[in-house]
């Protein structure tokens, strides 16, 4: 769910530094570097990339824009093949069956099982198709801040490290510690208070 949904689950980070050079090429050509495929890889499990916030299946950020106002707003994608493990059990089954037929023995040998079995998941791999994940990146440059619209833990770690290869920028996860840290205006005694408090017990 993005920002134009009822409700939205957001992750808050701070970026480090800053650009150099323009700020809108670099962006621009950070985008483009890491898109993601336009061709699927029919043997891949995870493709990772930018598209545009307006074409999320079409990832030509020359064509599409990503500078909304003050702010750059584009989609981080994730494309996931999963084999549900009883499919693969299934055609292991089959595909056994089949070899000790031909072969017209009782049995076949560890190894052989092994290779049947990733004979199986490469033939299904290229069958079936990848589902595409599509979480917003809303990133304020002026104020160092970017929002990604999603708290799940595994599309957290793929945008942090897609976003420092891309920009060559580190982006942190924002909750009290790290904002203390970063974005208050208290003093490094009252910062240290805080970093060395621990949670109360309590019972009744």
């Amino acid at each position: 769910m993005g920002f134009l949904s009822a409700t939205s689950s957001i992750s808050r980070y701070h970026i480090d530094d800053s650009f150099e050079d323009s700020v809108m090429e670099t962006v621009r050509d950070g985008l483009a570097e890491y898109a993601i495929p336009k061709i699927e890889n029919e043997y891949s499990e995870l493709s990772v990339g930018w598209v545009p916030f307006e074409s999320p299946y079409d990832p030509d950020f020359e064509k599409n824009s990503f500078v909304f106002g003050t702010f750059f707003l584009f989609h981080l994608r994730v494309d996931k093949k999963s084999v549900p493990a009883k499919l693969v059990k299934k055609h292991v089954s089959i595909e056994t069956a089949r070899r000790l037929e031909k072969s017209g023995r009782e049995f076949i040998s560890k190894n052989e099982k092994a290779e049947i079995k990733e004979e199986v998941l490469d033939r299904l791999l290229r069958e079936i198709p990848s589902v595409p994940n599509i979480y917003e990146v809303l990133w304020n440059y002026e104020k160092s801040t970017v929002y990604l619209y999603t708290t799940q833990k595994a599309a957290n770690e793929i945008f942090e490290t897609l976003f420092s290869k891309s920009f060559n920028l580190k982006p942190i996860r924002l909750f009290p510690y790290t904002m203390v840290e970063k974005r208050s205006s208290l003093s490094d005694k009252k910062k240290d208070i805080i970093y060395n408090t621990a949670p109360a017990g309590y019972s009744r």
